[in-house]
């Protein structure tokens, strides 16, 4: 795994450097720390190209923007299953510091893996958050709880982002009372077929049928068409529901690190009520409630999603 620069050997290389410094021209100086710095981010780490990465582990980074600034902004999709690009709608309408990078578990979406790689989930993530520096991870439902389950976070963050997540397992009594309250027939039949058999197109038609649970009317038919786009694992999705899901429960919650909780206020799959418990709140803390947004607020009210992020990207300069 990518080591993160630990404190006191970056002191020690750059005493040498300033050292170094005094007795050479400059130019020779920056080519030397150039060198330095090369050797510290590259070890473990796979860079196929400049915008494209993957940590020791199979951890998969791919940089879709890139504005000045320091922090590195990692978008975690949830599903599991449904991979990035479920989020890729989300990192174009945002404008924040730095580069927005979409990031694949090993076994997620299309960054297919071995079955050992589920071994792994959730802990895996850490690879991510030590493979750039300043980063600010971006967890949308299960990314969210991913983050939340892997309290080595804490002291590798600069910032965490929660969109329609959940501190526990709970939320799943929201989704079951939304398919009792708003039944949709092809939910069922769709589930039957990926009963019988399980496969990324049947999982692909089950996520379809059920797209009006996560989705307004208005943007129902772009929710769709993003949903139409993606690469399904169904391997992902088996392993978060036997493994994960049923006995989820945060692991670690940031006491000084800062946090915007992102909520559509009409989110049928994840009760974002759970959220207003007390062991949540903080300074540190912004809870941003996006009026009339649903499970993917960005595509009911993206300029709201976008001013709250550059709000966040402001306090954490």
């Amino acid at each position: 795994m990518l080591k993160r620069i630990e404190t006191a050997p970056l002191r020690s290389r750059f005493f040498f450097a300033s050292s170094y410094y005094e007795s050479t021209n400059q130019q020779a100086f920056f080519a030397a720390v150039t060198r330095c710095m090369a050797k510290i981010f590259n070890r473990g780490l796979k860079m196929e190209n400049r915008s494209t990465l993957h940590t020791e582990s199979g951890v998969r980074l791919r940089r879709v923007s890139n504005r000045p600034g320091r922090h590195n902004w990692l978008l975690l999709p949830g599903g599991p299953g449904l991979g990035s690009e479920s989020l890729a709608s989300l990192a174009s309408c945002l404008d924040v510091d730095g580069a927005v990078w979409l990031v694949d578990l090993p076994g997620d979406g299309n960054n297919t893996g071995q079955p050992e790689d589920y071994r792994r989930w959730p802990g895996v993530i850490r690879e991510a958050a030590c493979a750039l520096p300043h980063c600010v991870f971006v967890g949308h439902s299960t990314g969210g709880m991913y983050l939340l389950s892997t309290p080595e976070l804490e002291t590798l963050l600069q910032g965490l982002v929660l969109i329609s997540s959940a501190p526990d397992a709970r939320w799943q009594s929201r989704f079951a009372r939304t398919s009792e309250q708003y039944p949709l027939p092809e939910v069922g039949q769709a589930f039957e077929a990926y009963s019988q058999n399980p496969s990324a197109e049947t999982l692909k038609r089950l996520t379809l049928a059920a797209a009006p649970w996560n989705f307004s009317p208005a943007s129902l038919a772009s929710g769709r068409a993003m949903l139409e786009t993606l690469s399904y694992n169904v391997a992902a999705m088996e392993w978060s529901g036997q493994h994960f899901d049923a006995e989820y429960q945060a692991r670690w919650w940031p006491s000084q690190l800062p946090v915007l909780i992102l909520s559509g206020s009409e989110d049928r799959i994840v009760d974002q009520s759970l959220w207003q418990d007390s062991a949540y709140q903080g300074a540190n803390v912004r809870h941003a409630v996006i009026e009339g947004a649903e499970h993917f607020p960005w595509f009911e009210a993206p300029e709201r999603v976008a001013a709250e992020f550059a709000l966040f990207a402001q306090r954490l300069a």
